[in-house]
């Protein structure tokens, strides 16, 4: 097979590298993971949400610091190993990809969850079993074709959020079962609780990480990336917390929900009826089919950063299609990854995928004091600001939403991050050497890449 290696083809600007984050994280998430944020919050999500939004808005700003330093594919794995080193980098890059590896494979399981309650005749595992092949095509065929879908897909989220936000005020208004402050807080919040629930919606924010994956195959990568960065945070932080704060409009009692892990659908129902089911149902599943999209194609741009890196096998995962232009081998591979959503657990998978993201988050954080203020010598109350305070307190929030994750997903994460220290020893020799690092090169943005034969 003819392949090419070292660069990506830029054709990314601001706009769609804000709908690209979007559609990563997914507007209507927020029903992904409701019902079990609100038992944990005791039915305060947009609370909860805000909280995150402010502790992810810390960490963005850390990525758009290091993104014109270090403009290439590969995201907090570059970062870390750039700022600290290759073995550093290697276990940042090792806990990131556990959440990058598992956002597909939970997407494919919702969209075979959800079709299975509409069409119960078929299987849940043959749905996503076509969702894993179809989304896998694509993201060989090309980013541009990714890029063309997120924007329909992630528009049909945006209308039918706007739909939704409107059918919930019309029902709030005509059922006032509660107060407008009641969703932000009332006696029943506690910050364990609060910081709980906070821990297991960080997963919802890795669109703006997602954007820095694509600095490659993005135009000016240090202007427009860091811009899509905050962009993304706030605008997708905004819209979970609307949406969260309506629902509990709907149905402002926990006790009241029937079903935590099928809480969508009892909300739409008490909001509008059964046509308003359908609605979400249809929107629900594209943004499935975007986030999948999206995820996939940055997980393989991740691989394929630590493929040309030598530190995974770089004839599978280094090299990309010189008749694409896409890193073939480690969409393949990810590909394969998640034919697990064939028979995973949703609600397991959903614990793990906050422990990577967190993990890399705060090695973000540090990346920026050691990169600005350690190894550049910046100096002046601006910089100490710039560089020091703001990711300084970006690394204790997230480092505090890592420890209110459950005991479960500690330990497999750690276990996870168990295996990739044994694998960086074999590839060290003992931690003898160090990790194999690669020089990045660039082209020119039309021309794309060079073929080797």
């Amino acid at each position: 097979m003819t392949t090419t290696e070292t660069t990506l083809k830029r054709v990314m600007g601001v706009p769609s590298l804000v709908i690209f984050g979007l559609a990563y994280m997914v507007p209507l998430a927020v029903f992904t993971t409701y019902g079990l944020v609100a038992v944990t919050t005791d039915n305060h999500v947009p609370t909860a949400y805000l909280v995150t939004l402010i502790a992810m808005l810390f960490t963005a700003f850390s990525y758009a610091a290091l993104v014109p330093a270090y403009p290439r594919a590969g995201s907090a794995y570059t970062y870390a190993r750039k700022s600290f080193g290759g073995h550093v980098g290697f276990l940042t890059g090792w806990a990131l990809m556990l959440d990058y590896l598992l956002l597909p494979l939970i997407n494919y399981v919702l969209i075979g969850i959800y079709l299975n309650a509409q069409l119960p005749a078929i299987a849940p595992w043959m749905f996503a079993l076509v969702a894993v092949l179809v989304i896998t095509v694509l993201n060989v065929v090309g980013i541009t074709v990714v890029r063309n879908a997120n924007l329909v897909l992630v528009g049909l989220q945006l209308i039918f959020a706007a739909v939704f936000v409107g059918c919930a005020v019309a029902y709030a208004i005509q059922h006032p079962t509660a107060s407008l402050l009641q969703p932000l807080y009332d006696a029943g919040l506690t910050v364990p609780g609060l910081l709980a629930g906070g821990a297991i919606l960080a997963l919802s924010f890795l669109g703006f990480d997602a954007i820095s994956t694509m600095s490659e195959e993005a135009r000016d990568p240090a202007r427009t990336v860091p811009r899509a960065i905050i962009l993304t945070t706030v605008i997708g932080g905004l819209i979970f917390t609307l949406i969260a704060y309506v629902s509990t409009l709907v149905i402002p009692s926990v006790a009241d929900i029937e079903n935590p892990d099928a809480s969508a659908n009892q909300i739409m129902e008490v909001a509008a009826g059964k046509w308003l089911e359908i609605f979400f149902l249809f929107a629900y599943i594209a943004g499935c089919v975007a986030a999948a999209l999206a995820s996939q194609a940055s997980v393989a741009r991740i691989l394929f950063a630590m493929g040309r890196d030598g530190v995974l096998p770089r004839r599978l995962f280094g090299t990309v299609s010189a008749r694409w232009q896409t890193p073939i081998g480690a969409a393949l591979f990810v590909g394969v990854i998640s034919l697990a959503a064939l028979i995973a657990d949703l609600n397991t998978v959903a614990s793990l995928i906050s422990f990577g993201a967190l993990a890399a988050f705060s090695l973000v954080n540090l990346a920026v004091v050691k990169h600005f203020l350690i190894d550049q010598r910046r100096r002046g109350a601006a910089a100490v600001l710039r560089f020091g305070v703001l990711p300084g307190l970006g690394f204790i929030l997230t480092a505090w939403l890592w420890f209110s994750l459950s005991a479960m997903a500690l330990t497999v994460g750690l276990i996870w991050v168990g295996l990739g220290l044994v694998w960086l020893a074999v590839l060290t020799r003992g931690f003898r050497r160090r990790p194999p690092e690669v020089e990045f090169e660039d082209t020119d943005p039309d021309s794309g890449v060079r073929v080797l034969a």
